[in-house]
């Protein structure tokens, strides 16, 4: 598979997740709230996870379906993946979470009053962040435990239904429904992030305390993805060679 068109997919598929998931915060969320139409917080952990799901199906067997800097790193850490090949893939996971969010603010300015920014009645584009730019006022412990912990979990998943041995064609299933347990969890301390490229597209267009904020949510999910890449290299499949060796 030539490198071309996996990067092509990353674009499509970072931009196919940043599109549903922030779309669905901004476009549907509070629809209509005084007859109840919004799909509110669950609505939107299942969308999150409905588009990687879908995206997963649609461009895995190309690129793998990454969708997300924090997988990336991850996967290299797991020696799956060449340190160059990886820095293209981050590339067009941004590229892609730019033109989503783009989308998004041309769909919204359909309608009057839409405004992009952190002041009241504007949007925030679901951007992260803690404290005041926490949904639930979580401070920035809290919000740094919890990016971490929950990438952590997302790439133990992940890099185990792509083993070798894990049942051929669940892998997005597994991903997909992952990755809505986590916005179920953490979507009231910072909006869910898990996903560098996802932060930046938002960040970039809100601006300033959300990008103020926004080294966080390149760090954590790093740290929590590079852990997971470790375990599951050193510990995990060693242990599955070892064992298989004494069978």
């Amino acid at each position: 598979m030539s490198l071309e068109r996996k990067l092509l997919a990353e674009v499509l598929g970072t931009l196919w997740l940043v599109l549903g998931g922030c779309g669905s915060v901004v476009l549907a969320t509070n629809f209509m709230p005084e007859t109840n139409l919004g799909i509110g917080l669950a609505g939107v952990a299942l969308a999150f996870g409905l588009t990687v799901l879908t995206g997963a199906y649609a461009f895995g067997h190309i690129s793998g379906g990454h969708f997300n800097p924090a997988v990336t790193l991850g996967v290299l850490t797991a020696r799956r993946i060449e340190a160059r090949e990886a820095i293209a893939y981050i590339v067009a996971q941004l590229v892609g979470a730019v033109i989503g969010t783009g989308i998004i603010v041309i769909i919204a300015n359909g309608v009057d009053g839409f405004s992009v920014g952190l002041g009241r009645g504007e949007s925030d584009l679901a951007i992260n962040g803690w404290a005041n730019l926490s949904p639930g006022g979580y401070d920035f412990w809290a919000a740094l435990v919890t990016e971490i912990v929950m990438t952590f979990f997302f790439l133990v998943v992940i890099l185990g239904v792509t083993g070798k041995e894990a049942p051929i064609g669940f892998a997005p299933l597994s991903i997909g429904l992952t990755l809505t347990l986590i916005h179920l969890i953490s979507i009231p301390v910072t909006n869910t992030s898990v996903n560098p490229a996802r932060s930046t597209g938002p960040a970039l267009f809100v601006g300033g305390e959300a990008l103020e904020q926004l080294w966080l949510f390149w760090l954590a999910p790093i740290v929590g993805a590079v852990l997971a890449g470790l375990l599951h290299h050193y510990v995990i499949e060693e242990r599955a060679v070892t064992v298989e060796g004494y069978g």
